[in-house]
């Protein structure tokens, strides 16, 4: 029974739910590992591990760091933040790698 001035929250992942994720995080990263050794994903190896990185990150912060039996409002105080810096390295990418400079396309 919830104490007063608590909310109830969501109800707590099982042991067998945290062991299922970690058998998930174990195959991703195993993947991670033969994906950097197979020489023909040599083009797509870096967008291939942010993405397999990406997912492992969201089990550890959804399971482990709770935030998916937590409010709303404390996903959007982690997300919101994440999702603009995330922006901001996208945009500063393209920025100084990418073919938009502040000269124009050609650069000169």
């Amino acid at each position: 029974m919830a104490e007063a001035g608590h909310q109830q929250e969501g109800a707590h992942p099982s042991a067998g739910t945290y062991l299922r994720v970690a058998a998930i995080l174990v195959v991703l990263t195993v993947l991670e590992v033969g994906v950097f050794y197979v020489p023909a994903f040599g083009p797509v190896l870096v967008p291939t591990l942010l993405v397999l990185s990406a997912c492992k990150f969201a089990l550890v912060v959804l399971f482990y760091m709770h935030l998916r039996m937590d409010r709303p409002f404390f996903t959007f105080l982690f997300g919101a933040p994440l999702l603009l810096g995330a922006g901001v390295l996208v945009a500063l990418l393209l920025l100084f790698f990418g073919k938009l400079t502040l000269r124009g396309a050609g650069g000169s």
